[in-house]
């Protein structure tokens, strides 16, 4: 009879579906902890409470990150008295096939309302955060934020870039409770904090270390303190560890945290973990050519010297400029893709407005702010009026060149016409320090709609395989292909392997481009902004050819030209509507 009982209790415990009759319960948070009290009795646990929360928390400890504020299921445990009342100790009803209910007496729970909280707040930043921050009410986007400073915390993530608007809270997460968070979990770890002047970072070290002074702090994570901060009874060399201003090493291991000022020297140990805090100071040092070198400069022959294969960096930012140190890395190391790109960075963008579709990293509608109780929408919006252009950057993470650029914003679309016909253009690079770029795009009355873009610098070769591989999975129907400067050949290479793969649908339509390019460009930008229709994500998907794109001039001082001249021709090269066989409808 025991064994069924403690059959029973395990899998109310583990939260599993109980039948009952035609029905299907599940057990609640409190049941659940009733059962395992129940269990440690039985089993003989030391501290069968504390290892109640602790499964509790273990299988449960992500759950608040994907609820709205107010739907915390450890509400109900958490908010009421420390224990739950008679009626409710009882126990709950359970019933077998074809036999009459039965009552298993639960043990009255004795787990305290903070034990869950503090098992938390051992596991997750913002459980953190709110533990030793009790005043602390997150907005909604912050619940995104935190959980990618957690997975960051973790381990999980090699190299974060995070941009948001300025006064959103992102250096409280980042710069404030991440570093107390790391050094509690793991007080070998060394961390520096950098930011745009020395007098910034020790006010993030001061800030720090009453963090790590705090009881909160200590009722969490006992093992990590400074000098002068042990724990009351506990003895220590306190005066062999550094505690100033600049530097503080955690008593008994080899973890510490450094901070300094963009151009400060940074000797000594190896950084486990770098995070790079604003490191431009306002906009005039953001625009200066000097200053935006003089901190590329730095962190390449500094801040960069001091990490290990192992390194984490963290890169928190309000945009500036394009050539911000962020525009350079992402320029220079790109987005991290598991397959493609396992060494580029991950990164996370919240702008004010809301100017993509939602997403499950920023649910958020089209137009919606980002946190509405502090910056509403008329407040946001007066100040995109007042200057459009630092609006952009400052507010929207989208930064721009403010040269008198030659294309506007482009329209996105939800979803492709369907029976408008599949076109590519590609432009063959002329020079070695050019890109390939080749379109793909739906050839509809209104408008280019764009399908794939591939858009690289590798040699012919490669390009060949997979521009035949896109042509053969998209089912284009014409090929428009510039056949100066080696593009005959390349039309011939990659007709043949198309014809290889049984690709006998692709028409291929080389021709010699003979205008003058950048008059073809400008003369033809009116229509390509008219007629051209991004994919939503078309940014993220393709974002070297964005970043030429967008940053386009409208008179000199363009590197790369490629991606503007392939979208003229693409205009260039429209035909009118064919008529669509009746069969062709019906899809017979």
């Amino acid at each position: 009879m025991k064994k069924q009982a403690e059959s029973i209790l395990w899998e109310i415990a583990k939260g599993d579906a109980i039948p009952q009759g035609e029905k299907t319960i599940y057990p609640s948070v409190r049941e659940r902890i009733s059962a395992l009290t129940t269990l440690g009795k039985w089993e003989g646990w030391d501290k069968p409470a504390q290892k109640a929360a602790e499964i509790i928390a273990q299988d449960l400890q992500h759950t608040h990150e994907a609820l709205e504020e107010g739907d915390n299921p450890f509400e109900e445990i958490l908010d009421e008295e420390e224990e739950v009342d008679d009626a409710d100790a009882e126990g709950i009803v359970l019933s077998a096939e074809e036999s009459p209910p039965t009552r298993i007496p639960i043990a009255k729970p004795t787990v305290k309302k903070g034990l869950i909280k503090k098992a938390l707040a051992q596991k997750d930043l913002l459980a953190f955060t709110q533990y030793t921050l009790p005043y602390f009410a997150p907005a909604a986007f912050h619940h995104s934020y935190y959980r990618q400073l957690t997975e960051f915390a973790m381990g999980r993530i090699q190299k974060l870039m995070i941009t948001m608007p300025p006064q959103h809270g992102k250096s409280e997460g980042a710069t404030r409770r991440l570093p107390a968070f790391l050094l509690g979990r793991n007080p070998e770890c060394r961390i520096a904090i950098v930011s745009y002047n020395t007098t910034k970072a020790r006010k993030f070290n001061r800030e720090l270390q009453r963090i790590l002074q705090e009881e909160s702090y200590q009722q969490l994570f006992p093992q990590t303190f400074l000098a002068g901060g042990a724990p009351q009874g506990m003895r220590s060399n306190h005066r062999a560890y550094a505690r100033n201003a600049d530097e503080c090493e955690i008593v008994g291991h080899r973890g510490s945290f450094k901070t300094l000022g963009v151009g400060g020297a940074l000797t000594g140990e190896p950084v486990d973990v770098l995070i790079m805090d604003d490191l431009y100071k306002d906009a005039l040092s953001a625009w200066s050519p000097t200053i935006r070198q003089n901190i590329a400069d730095w962190y390449d022959t500094v801040a960069t010297t001091r990490l290990h294969n192992d390194s984490q960096q963290l890169l928190v930012f309000t945009r500036w400029h394009e050539d911000d140190l962020a525009g350079r890395l992402l320029e220079q190391e790109g987005h991290y893709d598991a397959l493609n790109n396992p060494l580029g960075w991950q990164v996370i963008s919240f702008p004010a407005i809301q100017n993509v579709p939602p997403s499950p990293k920023d649910p958020r509608e089209m137009g919606a702010p980002l946190w509405p109780q502090r910056h509403d929408l008329p407040k946001l919006l007066s100040l995109k009026e007042r200057n459009p252009q630092v609006f952009e950057s400052l507010y929207q993470q989208n930064p721009q060149p403010s040269e008198g650029l030659l294309y506007q914003e482009f329209a996105v679309y939800e979803s492709a016409p369907v029976y408008a016909p599949v076109v590519a253009y590609i432009d063959v690079a002329d020079s070695g320090n050019d890109y390939l770029c080749a379109l793909i795009y739906k050839e509809a009355d209104e408008g280019n709609y764009i399908l794939e873009v591939l858009y690289t610098q590798e040699p012919m070769e490669r390009t060949e395989c997979l521009l035949s591989d896109l042509l053969m999975r998209h089912q284009v129907e014409r090929c428009h292909i510039e056949s100066n400067n080696g593009g005959h050949y390349f039309s011939q290479n990659i007709e043949e392997l198309s014809r290889n793969m049984g690709n006998t649908l692709t028409r291929f339509l080389p021709f010699h481009q003979r205008e003058n390019k950048a008059a073809r460009i400008f003369a033809c930008s009116t229509s390509v902004q008219r007629m051209t229709l991004m994919p939503m994500d078309w940014k993220e998907r393709f974002p070297a050819f964005a970043h030429d794109l967008i940053g386009y001039l409208r008179t000199g001082g363009n590197a790369h030209d490629d991606a503007p001249d392939a979208l003229t021709g693409a205009i260039e090269c429209r035909q009118p509507k064919r008529k669509v066989p009746l069969s062709e409808l019906l899809q017979w």
